[in-house]
């Protein structure tokens, strides 16, 4: 499976033009996969917008992407504040896959990030659990940013047969150092391959620092994309790969006996 790690900056609250972005980006690459960031379809940094750009998954904007992964025959995977269908104030930071099959797959995000520059408990609400996503027989564990720094959640998906971890991410330059260490560490941990698509460029006061990236089950870096400027790369996931790892580096079979007397200790 070929998976496209775009790394395109995108306009604060012009839904119109992130999707001509998203059809320009697809319409150039030959992948199974093309991946964007964190609230791309927005912008990450519309703070009050967020309540008045946010949209259902019914919505025109997600009809016009499924409309460009039909014409292209690849799925897409991107970012957008998703409006309750039932309370118009819940919004939710999402990830969203859509497939040329008309098929519409979604996770929220469960760890907002409420300190330093970040405020989005003013605007979001957390998920309620994590969602395993599947589409051409490959099953993906969709992640956003600062879900990355809890393990639970990629382990989560590791034990239900994720064969891929996916973060989208709108990290500023000040979390640069922490995401390139904790990559590698899911990607060992979990014996997947780990795919991370970060926003680049300035919105409003913050510098999004791109270096997207894919880490192989041995945790090897095999893609890397610019710092700082947009860039596309192509990362292929072998099955065979993940086959091999999991045979050295048995990690995630032993996490099932190291749970059992975890959790058993927690009940004496």
């Amino acid at each position: 499976m070929k998976i496209v790690l775009a790394q395109v900056a995108s306009c604060i609250a012009d839904k119109a033009e992130n999707i001509r972005r998203i059809k320009k980006v697809v319409g150039k690459v030959e992948a199974d996969l093309v991946v964007f960031s964190e609230m791309f379809l927005t912008g990450y940094m519309c703070r009050d917008l967020f309540f008045k750009v946010a949209e259902g998954t019914e919505g025109e904007s997600v009809r016009k992407i499924e409309r460009i992964a039909e014409e292209h025959g690849c799925s897409i995977l991107f970012g957008m504040p998703v409006l309750d269908d039932r309370v118009t104030s819940l919004v939710t930071n999402s990830a969203i896959l859509v497939s040329p099959d008309g098929s519409v797959q979604r996770y929220d995000k469960l760890s907002l990030a409420n300190f330093g520059p970040f405020e989005e408990k003013l605007y979001f609400c957390p998920g309620s659990a994590p969602r395993l996503f599947e589409f051409n027989h490959v099953k993906i564990g969709p992640i956003i940013c600062y879900d990355i720094f809890f393990p639970e959640i990629s382990k989560y998906y590791a034990t239900l047969g994720a064969e891929v971890i996916i973060c989208i991410a709108a990290s500023p330059s000040t979390s640069k150092p922490y995401f390139e260490r904790v990559i590698p560490a899911r990607a060992i941990e979990n014996t997947t391959y780990v795919v991370y698509v970060n926003q680049v460029g300035t919105q409003l006061n913050q510098v999004f620092f791109g270096g997207s990236q894919a880490a192989n089950p041995r945790g090897d870096i095999i893609v890397r994309n610019k710092y700082y400027e947009e860039d596309i790369t192509v990362v292929e996931v072998d099955p065979a790969e993940i086959r091999l790892a999991r045979q050295m580096r048995p990690t995630l079979r032993n996490t099932f006996e190291l749970s059992n007397i975890l959790y058993s200790s927690l009940s004496e």
